[in-house]
């Protein structure tokens, strides 16, 4: 049996990169893993650079990669409010490679202090992207 469809928008401040009816996503939290469905409590929380994976309606899945933003979630319709938003097969893998390698350079250079904070940010993001890469790859 099929849920309840939605309405969800994924946006970031460049541009609105999702917007339609859904029977789920996920997306994660500032305390974890969370997966919404129609009628799901009222909630306004942080999230993690990580994917946002979105069921359509009829089952279509599309997975969307995000830097970290905030999540609203509120009756009948959801708002993913993103600091990057970026379609998983827009990815470059290459990139995500690259920024990988200098985050961790960086990493291994730096003391403390905030350089290290922007580096292990760095480095999630990274890591998030080639998450992403390898779940769109694997679903091809």
């Amino acid at each position: 049996m099929a849920s309840m469809p939605f309405h969800l928008d994924v946006v970031s401040a460049e541009k609105k990169i999702f917007s339609g009816m859904v029977e789920t996503f996920t997306v994660t939290g500032s305390e974890g893993e969370l997966g919404i469905y129609h009628g799901h409590t009222p909630l306004l929380t942080a999230i993690k650079p990580g994917m946002v994976r979105i069921v359509k309606q009829h089952g279509h899945e599309e997975i969307i990669y995000v830097s970290g933003g905030m999540v609203e979630i509120q009756p009948g319709t959801s708002t993913v409010l993103a600091d990057t938003a970026i379609r998983g097969e827009e990815l470059d893998a290459a990139k995500a490679e690259e920024a990988k390698r200098h985050a961790e350079e960086n990493i291994k250079q730096q003391q403390g202090g905030m350089d290290y904070a922007k580096a292990a940010s760095e480095l999630a993001k990274a890591i998030a992207q080639l998450r992403v890469i390898e779940l769109v790859k694997k679903r091809r």
